[in-house]
């Protein structure tokens, strides 16, 4: 089965994982056990990798991904989900209140392939860097949200994997790059939807 990130989803498709992501947010926090989902099937049923990016009132509440294609890219995207919601271990778990203005943002990743420094494009190209067991990987629209040099985005994916900040530049470093399909809740709304979110608050 060819995986997800050859071919770019369709709005229906994104709609779908949206909604699978925020009911097994939904039904997690509110039960506290882990939702039973219905089977996907047909493109999101196919292996897939993704991370799932969680804000509230626009500040970032919690972000948790696979970059391996193991799963079907809808189970990858609900159990990402999940774990964004409850084990982030930076924030606290996510709590009933907080669903009605929770922000879901999902990014489609494709495969992950060894690069040089110098072909790495910012916005387009994710990064992960790995030596030994240690590891860290940031998604393409990072480097833009925080206005990085590339310099600065390959030192702060250094950062992340517990590395100095000049890893990078050492032969037994291991770079990585790839792209990403990204998409969240207000992107599929039509233009009165937009404005709606916009005026209370959620975008």
């Amino acid at each position: 089965m060819r995986p997800l990130s050859e071919s770019l989803l369709s709005d229906e498709d994104r709609r779908a994982l949206l909604a699978r992501a925020r009911q097994a947010i939904s039904e997690t926090v509110s039960s506290l056990t882990l939702p039973d989902l219905p089977l996907a099937v047909g493109r999101l049923a196919a292996p897939g990798a993704a991370f799932v990016t969680l804000r509230w009132n626009g500040k970032l509440r919690g972000c948790i991904g696979r970059s391996d294609a193991t799963h079907g890219l809808a189970e990858t995207v609900a159990q990402c989900a999940i774990t964004a919601a409850m084990w982030d271990p930076r924030f606290e778990p996510l709590c009933v209140e907080e669903m009605a203005r929770l922000e879901i943002e999902i990014s489609v990743l494709s495969e992950l392939l060894p690069v040089q420094p110098e072909q790495i494009l910012l916005g387009i190209h994710g990064i992960c860097i790995s030596r030994g067991s240690n590891r860290g990987l940031l998604l393409p629209q990072v480097a833009l949200e925080h206005n990085w040099s590339l310099e600065q985005f390959l030192e702060a994916a250094c950062r992340k994997a517990r590395l100095g900040a000049g890893a990078w530049r050492d032969t037994k470093t291991r770079l990585c790059t790839f792209t990403a399909e990204v998409f969240s809740d207000p992107d599929l709304l039509p233009t009165s939807g937009k404005q709606a979110v916009k005026a209370n608050g959620l975008v």
